[in-house]
């Protein structure tokens, strides 16, 4: 079923640390896939006053029984204080791609 599937998304502060959050969520079989979409201008509140950054947006795939690993990682890496991450379910796709995506983001490959 899709909906066992998230996509998910992160916002990094430059390309690096996005490259290599990515790498990481990937070979550690965290996600199956992470696109890096450059040139995000991000206005936010934070404690306080508006601020205005530059971003790197990961877009992960992966499982929804991943989540929390996934979540944990980011902490782990992620420079922000307090780092997005949003989970949307994933309700339909080609299916052979979602196949994709279950098996290589399963623990076990």
């Amino acid at each position: 079923m899709a909906s066992e599937l998230f996509t998910l998304f992160c916002t990094c502060p430059d390309a690096a640390c996005a490259a290599d959050m990515a790498k990481a969520l990937v070979e550690e079989r965290l996600a199956a896939c992470v696109n890096l979409v450059p040139g995000l201008r991000s206005f936010y509140r934070w404690k306080g006053q508006v601020q205005e950054e530059s971003e790197v947006l990961l877009i992960i795939k992966t499982a929804q029984e991943r989540f929390e690993a996934v979540e944990e990682r980011i902490a782990e890496l992620h420079p922000y204080e307090l780092p997005e991450l949003l989970a949307v379910p994933i309700t339909t796709g080609s299916a052979a791609y979602l196949a994709w995506l279950r098996e290589e983001s399963s623990p076990t490959g």
